[in-house]
Order: C-alpha cells, then sequence, then structure tokens
C-alpha cells in the first residue's frame, strides 16, 4: 500500500509536469565545472594482531566528478556527471556515469528529474556535515545507501526555505547499475529549518535494491529510516544522525534470513579565523549486523584541522581510526595524512 501510495504522488507530481512544462524561451547555456577529493596518506591495517596488506603509503583520487550542466529554457535542463576513482587497496581506475538526467524545474516548490539523479538523504546528509572530501557519511561508509540511482526524482522548497524535501522511486541498484528488476524502490526526506541555523531531517527507505527478477524473486524487504538534528551557522557545526535499517544488503534480500542495524554520527566543526581555518571531529558507532552478527560493531573516529587555499582548493590534515570487532575477529584501522577537495 505505501509503494502505491508513493507511485501515485509521482504520477500525479508527472501529470503536473506534463501540463506545465513547455519551451518557449530562449536556449540557455552550458557550464562546464567538477569536484575532486584526493589525498596522500599512511594507513596501517591489523586483523587478531596480524598484519594485513592493505596498508602503506599511498594516493588515492577518492573521486573526481566532471560536471556538464545545460540550460534549454527557464524550465529544462540536463544534467551529466561522470564518477571517475582511483583507490590504491583496487590498485586499478574506475570511470562511471552518476548522474544523467533531464530536468523540469516548474517553481522553487516542484522540480522533477528523470534519469539517475541525486537520492534524497546521502547528498543532503554530505551538505550538512561538510567534510566529505575526508570521510563519507555515516550511511555511504557503512554502504547502507545510494547517493544516486536511475528513475524519477522530485524535489522542492517552501519559500524562506523553512522546510525542502525530495522523494526518489528508483531502479534500487545504485547509479552503477541501471538493470531492472519487478519493482521499485523509494526513498524520501523532509528537512525543516524553523530558525536559522537550525537543521531537522526524517527520512526513510523502502524496496528491493533492485534484486526482485523473475527468476529470483524478493523474499526479504530492505528499509531504512534516518533522522538528523543539527546546527549550522557562524562558523560553527554541530551534528547528530540515526538510523536503523532492514535486511540492507542485496544478498538479504533473497535469503531466508533477515538482519537489521542500527548506529549514529556525532560531528562538529568550528571556524577559528575568518578565512576558514577550521578544526572538526566525528564520532561514529554502529551494530551493522545485530541479528546474524550481534557482536560485531563498528567504531569509528576521525579528527582535524582544515585551511582553504583559495576559494576553490581546500586543504585538511587529519587522523582516522576504525576498529571492527566482533567475538571472532577485530580489525583495527589506522589512517593519517592529508585530504583535499578541489573545486572547479
Amino acid at each position: 500500500m505505501r509503494k502505491i501510495q508513493w507511485a501515485s504522488m509521482l504520477l500525479a507530481g508527472a501529470a503536473i509536469f506534463t501540463l506545465q512544462a513547455h519551451a518557449g524561451t530562449p536556449p540557455g547555456t552550458t557550464t562546464i565545472g567538477g569536484t575532486s577529493y584526493l589525498d596522500f596518506t599512511n594507513l596501517t591495517q591489523d586483523t587478531n594482531g596480524t598484519a594485513t596488506n592493505n596498508q602503506g603509503y599511498g594516493v588515492d583520487v577518492k573521486r573526481f566528478y566532471l560536471v556538464v550542466d545545460h540550460s534549454f529554457d527557464d524550465i529544462w535542463s540536463a544534467n551529466l556527471t561522470t564518477d571517475f576513482n582511483y583507490l590504491s587497496s583496487d590498485k586499478e581506475t574506475q570511470l562511471f556515469v552518476k548522474k544523467a538526467y533531464v530536468q523540469a524545474k516548474l517553481s522553487n516548490a516542484a522540480t522533477f528529474r528523470l534519469g539517475s539523479a541525486d537520492m534524497p538523504w546521502i547528498p543532503f546528509d554530505e551538505g550538512v556535515y561538510g567534510y566529505r572530501f575526508v570521510e563519507n557519511t555515516l550511511i555511504d561508509r557503512l554502504h547502507l545507501g545510494n547517493s544516486a540511482d536511475w528513475g524519477v526524482h522530485f524535489l522542492g522548497h517552501s519559500e524562506g526555505n523553512i522546510a525542502n524535501y525530495a522523494v526518489s522511486m528508483v531502479n534500487g541498484g545504485g547509479y552503477k547499475n541501471p538493470s531492472r528488476s519487478k519493482s521499485m524502490d523509494f526513498e524520501g526526506r523532509v528537512a525543516f529549518v524553523p530558525v536559522d541555523g537550525l537543521i531537522l531531517a526524517v527520512g526513510a527507505y523502502t524496496g528491493d535494491l533492485g534484486q526482485n527478477t523473475q527468476s529470483t524473486p524478493a523474499i526479504n524487504t530492505a528499509t531504512r529510516q534516518d533522522a538528523l538534528v543539527a546546527w549550522k551557522r557562524s562558523g560553527l557545526t554541530i551534528g547528530a544522525e540515526y538510523f536503523h535499517a532492514n535486511n540492507f544488503t542485496p544478498a538479504l534480500i533473497i535469503s531466508n534470513q533477515t538482519d537489521s542495524a542500527s548506529g549514529y554520527s556525532l560531528y562538529g566543526s568550528m571556524d577559528l579565523t575568518d578565512n576558514g581555518t577550521a578544526v572538526f571531529a566525528r564520532y561514529d558507532n554502529a551494530d551493522p549486523s545485530k541479528d546474524l552478527n550481534p557482536s560485531l560493531k563498528d567504531k569509528y573516529y576521525n579528527f582535524g584541522v582544515s585551511f582553504p587555499a583559495n576559494k576553490n582548493i581546500t586543504w585538511a590534515i587529519a587522523y582516522k581510526h576504525e576498529n571492527l570487532a566482533s567475538n571472532t575477529t577485530n580489525t583495527t584501522t589506522k589512517e593519517i595524512g592529508v585530504w583535499a577537495q578541489v573545486k572547479f
């Protein structure tokens, strides 16, 4: 019933989209830009006291987005965003299409996108956190959601941006996997800014992660609930995020077993100078497998200092520490080095 209601909302919006969106203004412009996340670090890792091969010095290009935007008129536009990365641990480069969509912006309150586009939760969460170039946000780091996916997307905000919202009906496999399944997944998020600086948000996801096919029908449903509260004003950011998820792996969708996960993230940053030099820190605590492996715990923290070289380049010197431990396995990963965010 919930999926039918969400689908009805999107179809109703699509009808409005068809009736109102029309060409008629002169063609717009094409812009090209990009964002990259790079690092040079030293990483050490051991499992049950024995060093692994995943360590040493290395340079990573975690992400390099090349973004092409074209505006056809005051309603219609299109976006193509490529996603390149190189991880020293993978020993190979990869190139993907992350976003490829056509957009109709009817008003600030109603924008539609068809194709691969931002999902409602992770990109919003990254904007509040502010240090994506140092580390993925909680949901993204634990691989319990996608930052972009193929489908129909609706987003907007109220007058004065007191409320903003997004709903997506997607294939469920993420932007790297545009394959079809017998049903669509849904994710939604609504956020409020009741006073300047205070951000309150809730979100939800339900679906089969693109695994419901004719030969392997879905047995379980993946669900996730999210909540966030943050203060972001005058160079100070303080935030807290919580999630609870069920069956959020492709294998569990077609399994007779079920599993759940939950966790929270606490983070903060504060500008020290007028030019943007800041200190930041974060702590994550999660139970990744509460039913199948209840002893498994994931604890992560980072801290560091960031400083802008100019308006396009930001550097950070940071330390990261993660401990993933159960009754039988204990893996500790430590990383220290320099991270950079480059925008153009």
